[in-house]
């Protein structure tokens, strides 16, 4: 009897150790501003999203990766890019932040367009705070992009990815030189165009320095952005300061 039940207690633990060594990180995490696809999906603002509604943290797969859902079956959605989107309009300076619900030693973070490596930050081997900004220069870039963010944990193999679709400026490439046009009359004075101000508006585009009210507070634009519901200034650090 003894033989027998030292036995199932070594079988237990056995399987105990090979699931637990068998198992992901306990680390997830995805950019949350500019909103990523997952998060635009978890939002409720693109259909037919899947499984990925429910768990915008969980596209995890081995490091070294160039795709939006880790090639996982279950988030193949987040390839599709014919789905529509939501394009977030920024400037050539972005700051993106990721959210994490659960935290993990850090190698670095990563932002790719195309294949090229735009931007990389080391993570130090530290656990991260609840969120973390950096701020990428994307100057070299113009019009619709598609970034790839990716999160590399220090201690497993693996790598988080977040897609983010920008419109990056204006869209329109070199501009085309305004001619000199030689007036005929005394010219118009041009109307002098005030900032969006007053009460924050989703709908609403907004420029760096613009101030609005929110809740009874006031804030001040960081990044030119059109707003969305879900993004009123307390939600979005990176985009509003408290005046």
């Amino acid at each position: 009897m003894r033989r027998t039940l030292t036995l199932v207690a070594v079988a237990m633990i056995t399987i105990a150790t090979t699931v637990f060594s068998s198992s992901p990180a306990f680390a997830h995490g995805y950019v949350n501003w500019p909103p990523s696809r997952q998060a635009f999906c978890a939002q409720g603002k693109v259909p037919d999203c899947g499984q990925i509604i429910y768990e915008p943290q969980s596209v995890e797969g081995p490091k070294g990766l160039r795709s939006c859902n880790a090639n996982l079956a279950q988030f193949a959605q987040l390839n599709d890019d014919s789905k529509p989107w939501p394009v977030t309009q920024v400037g050539n300076s972005v700051t993106f932040t990721w959210t994490f619900t659960a935290r993990h030693a850090t190698l670095n973070y990563e932002y790719y367009i195309g294949g090229n490596r735009v931007a990389v930050f080391n993570g130090g081997g530290q656990q991260p705070p609840p969120t973390i900004s950096h701020t990428v220069d994307l100057s070299g870039y113009s019009g619709r992009q598609k970034v790839l963010a990716i999160w590399n944990i220090s201690d497993t193999a693996n790598a988080f990815y977040s897609c983010i679709d920008l419109q990056i400026g204006s869209g329109g490439g070199t501009p085309t030189p305004t001619p000199t046009v030689t007036p005929t009359q005394s010219p118009t004075p041009t109307p002098t165009v005030t900032a969006p101000s007053g009460t924050w508006q989703a709908g609403t585009s907004y420029a760096p320095g613009d101030q609005v009210t929110y809740g009874g507070a006031a804030y001040r634009c960081l990044q030119a952005h059109t707003a969305l519901p879900g993004w009123e200034p307390p939600n979005v650090p990176a985009l509003w300061q408290k005046a």
